[in-house]
């Protein structure tokens, strides 16, 4: 992962808003109907290689795909994997409502679950998981080279769901229990993760299941019981990672990236023990929406080791305000009177683009966040050098 000595480096989640073109070709494929692959092809490539630029001129320094061939960052598994795939709601066990959400009824009225968009396929595990189609990655792989090859960014970075997001949001029925499934997706992902390395791009890790899990599928458990069954996902994404060096990984926790009460979020400073045992040696995570802003001050943990670099998020995803370059520098200074300037990088919340052709944020609006971003990093480089 490079680094900067002399300035505060900016880089975001992994998703993007995606044409609109492109999302409609990616939703009809997400409902398994024929889509002429070379139009969807084309359409893709060509949205890596603007998003790319725009992320560039937007003065990104660690970009990514934006995520263009995903419906969302975990069913796109479903192309890749044997044993998922998309099923009827009915006899499927159902993603329960967020405790939040539960508590404001006018909210589930609307549709907003905070689990998704309805119109979103079902997928679960019906036979056993294996990697069985590289082509799909490749193909990721060669449309990002290409838009580097244009843009020429600082680093760049690619997404893979994590094992533990996928045993909780692709519900098992095949396995005797979750962790045979769980054991079984760390050698079935190993290949995708180990690609993503071997193509020279940084690995990020998706894990919205070490913290939005807490109020969503395992709302049932005491913390205690939770943070043990999230250990178990942190075991699994090292084992699965075991080949690749930590200051080639990131990895990304989220309450989920909804615009909800968020009163039932599980405290960040009940994960630091838990995050401190990931191997990868970046950390992203929400900063900057009204639910969890405050918890900078709880990045002084000692169970934090000294080797992690924080990339917080400094822009909230889910509201179409567009923060001031200076509430950003302050931001980012908070945490660099933390763990130092060197081991801070400036981030999103979450993903602008979580699933395809569901923005919650107009997408000129998120260039302009992302322009002040980097306006904000620029200040706080000025402050802090």
């Amino acid at each position: 992962m490079k680094t900067s000595s002399d300035r505060i480096l900016t880089t975001h989640v992994g998703s993007l808003p995606r044409p609109e073109l492109l999302a409609g070709l990616l939703e009809s494929e997400d409902k398994g109907a024929a889509v002429d692959q070379t139009a969807l092809q084309t359409a893709t490539a060509a949205a890596v290689i603007e998003s790319v630029r725009g992320q560039v001129e937007d003065g990104i320094d660690i970009v990514s795909d934006g995520e263009m061939s995903k419906m969302s960052y975990h069913i796109y598994c479903k192309h890749r994997l044997t044993g998922l795939e998309n099923q009827p709601s009915k006899g499927i066990p159902g993603r329960p409502t967020p405790l939040d959400i539960q508590q404001v009824p006018e909210m589930a009225v609307q549709g907003q679950s905070g689990l998704g968009p309805s119109r979103l396929q079902s997928v679960v595990c019906a036979g056993d998981v294996a990697h069985a189609d590289m082509a799909p990655l490749n193909r990721d792989i060669a449309n990002l080279q290409a838009a580097i090859n244009q843009s020429g960014p600082h680093d760049v970075f690619m997404n893979g769901a994590s094992p533990g997001v996928l045993v909780n949001y692709l519900p098992n029925m095949h396995y005797p229990d979750n962790d045979a499934y769980r054991d079984a997706l760390v050698a079935a992902m190993r290949p995708e993760y180990e690609a993503i390395h071997a193509a020279g791009f940084v690995l990020q890790l998706d894990c919205p299941d070490l913290a939005g899990s807490r109020h969503t599928d395992q709302q049932a458990l005491s913390d205690n019981e939770f943070l043990a069954f999230a250990e178990k996902s942190i075991e699994a994404l090292n084992e699965a990672t075991r080949n690749i060096p930590p200051d080639a990984m990131r990895l990304h926790i989220c309450w989920l990236n909804y615009a909800g009460p968020h009163t039932h979020d599980i405290p960040v400073s009940k994960l630091m023990k838990l995050l401190g045992k990931a191997r990868p040696q970046a950390l992203l995570f929400e900063g900057a929406n009204p639910a969890h802003e405050h918890e900078w001050e709880d990045w002084k943990s000692p169970d934090l080791p000294d080797d992690k670099i924080l990339v917080p998020g400094v822009i909230d995803t889910t509201s179409n305000f567009v923060e001031h370059p200076r509430l950003i520098a302050q931001r980012i200074c908070r945490y660099a009177g933390i763990v130092g300037r060197e081991r801070v990088i400036a981030g999103t919340d979450c993903g602008f683009g979580t699933y395809a052709g569901f923005p919650q944020v107009f997408p000129s609006v998120v260039r302009a966040k992302l322009k002040s971003m980097a306006e904000g990093a620029r200040l706080a480089s000025e402050e802090l050098w």
